[in-house]
């Protein structure tokens, strides 16, 4: 089920015109990696023209955001312009949009580390490479990626070992 909405919403963004790299949990599965994740995350351009396509895809996908549901406040164009996280939710689920990810990658910083995934017939996207979410999951250094990395790094190893990377 979750599979799906993780789809949907991948679907909405790449039939929209976003320009957005696949970050994260969900970039790691896609590699192989046995992670749980609950969310999309995407490092998108902010280009003023891919911001209005973000916007017009976010409007049709209902995102708000997550902290303070109840008051129901909708991104735009200048959330997007900024340089800071907006935590979504919308009716695929979570999905969170970063200006930057480590230590202030932005989109054409991590450009040459993605590779174009075919996710299924109709969902091709760009996914950060494993051994790049690695690098800046070994920076940030917080609880939740020390867990994660030990996995990570198995999966890349097993990946070269197999030829896929």
């Amino acid at each position: 089920m979750q599979e799906s909405k993780f789809r949907a919403c991948l679907l909405a963004l790449q039939q929209g015109g976003c320009e957005f790299i696949l970050v994260g949990g969900l970039a790691a599965v896609l590699q192989g990696a046995p992670v749980q994740t609950y969310d999309v995350d995407a490092v998108y351009s902010r280009s003023d023209q891919n911001v209005q396509r973000l916007v017009e895809v976010l409007n049709s996908i209902d995102a708000m955001f997550r902290i303070q549901p109840e008051r129901r406040l909708w991104p735009n164009a200048s959330h997007l312009k900024g340089s800071g996280h907006l935590n979504l939710i919308t009716r695929f689920g979570p999905l969170d949009l970063l200006a930057t990810i480590g230590e202030g990658l932005a989109y054409e910083d991590l450009l040459p580390h993605s590779q174009e995934m075919l996710i299924t017939e109709a969902v091709r996207i760009r996914v950060l490479g494993l051994d790049q979410i690695i690098a800046v999951k070994e920076k940030l250094g917080n609880e939740k990626d020390a867990a994660v990395l030990p996995i990570l790094r198995n999966t890349l190893r097993e990946a070269k070992k197999a030829g896929r990377e």
